[in-house]
């Protein structure tokens, strides 16, 4: 349920209106502080809450109630954009554009910091590299796991960029502590109980929709992380199962204005994932900021044919800097600019 209060109330009222609402309806009030107006989220059991009461009280303007089972993801709640800042201009949302940059594997120290180096000065704003990864084949490269993350901490003591790593299961996050931001990947995105854990730290999360999952699954996941604590989530769409076999998979390039219209969280887009073709990653990475995506995560690696995961979707970084100067000529015809660090 969404009470919208009139304008000027005061934050002790909200309080106070709050904790009625809660003691009267066995329910958990959180409150929304926007530009023009306050907006109370009643989340639990709201069947029975007298909605001709709540909208008769004097500091009410509107009551409503919100049919989708997401409560905390939904705009309803929160009408205004989330934005995921991590400092010195590093932010994804609210019209910066976030690029996420780097190999699908981190391989050695030298390989990730000149990887670092390169997308940096192409423009990135984040790095990622696995450490940890999930593949389909027990033989296939698991990544270099602790090693990789410690040499991902070096890359951006190099470069200052902020990095994205995945995470598999809650025993490895005492080693992402360090982490900027956590990533979720496709197969783990209905891991719910990594995904409650990861609601209990405070670090952005970049959760990836699953292979064949839908909208709603995906904010429900993420409805998830919310309800235990964290409401730094960032949506990834990075492509589905389709019947189609030309492609690793589909980028369902409709999700990212439906995702922006039903959620007030960031949306991000991995076309390296959705298409499988390093060629395919420019022309589906400028759709996706044409169609209003808050950022982009691109796989770049320096040897991409000698690449120990998924070097066929890979750029090298001449390639990378090829798009991201024309993200950057496109992205302001779209109400976006460029999520640059700064130092």
């Amino acid at each position: 349920m969404i009470i919208v209060l009139k304008p000027g109330v005061t934050q002790k009222q909200v309080e106070e209106f709050s904790r009625q609402l809660e003691k009267q309806n066995s329910v958990k009030v959180n409150a929304w502080y926007g530009e023009h107006s306050v907006v109370l989220g009643l989340l639990g059991d709201t069947a029975a809450v007298d909605i001709e009461s709540i909208g008769a009280q004097d500091i009410v303007q509107s009551v409503k109630r919100v049919q989708e089972p997401y409560k905390k993801a939904n705009r309803k709640f929160h009408p205004d954009d989330t934005v995921i800042d991590l400092g010195n201009g590093s932010a994804i949302g609210g019209g910066k554009l976030g690029i996420i940059a780097g190999p699908c594997s981190v391989e050695c120290e030298e390989q990730i910091v000149q990887v670092a180096q390169d997308v940096k000065t192409a423009g990135a704003g984040f790095l990622r590299g696995g450490a940890f990864k999930p593949r389909t084949s027990p033989y296939a490269f698991q990544g270099l796991r602790a090693e990789g993350l410690e040499l991902l901490r070096h890359a951006r003591k190099q470069t200052g960029l902020p990095i994205v790593t995945e995470i598999m299961s809650p025993a490895h996050l005492v080693l992402f502590e360090d982490v900027d931001i956590i990533q979720v990947g496709a197969r783990n995105m209905q891991n719910f109980e990594l995904l409650k854990e990861l609601g209990k730290c405070d670090k952005p999360i970049l959760l990836k929709r699953g292979l064949a999952n839908t909208i709603e699954e995906l904010l429900m996941s993420a409805e998830y992380i919310m309800a235990s604590g964290n409401s730094r989530v960032i949506l990834c769409e990075r492509g589905i199962r389709t019947f189609e076999t030309m492609t690793r998979n589909t980028l369902d390039i409709a999700a990212v204005p439906l995702l922006k219209k039903l959620s007030h969280l960031p949306v991000v887009v991995d076309p390296s994932h959705a298409s499988g073709i390093s060629w395919l990653v420019e022309p589906l990475a400028l759709a996706a900021v044409a169609a209003g995506a808050d950022g982009l995560i691109i796989e770049v690696h320096n040897d991409p044919p000698h690449a120990l995961s998924d070097g066929a979707q890979s750029l090298t970084p001449a390639q990378f800097e090829q798009l991201a100067s024309r993200i950057r000529e496109i992205a302001p015809l779209f109400g976006k600019e460029l999520s640059v660090r700064q130092d």
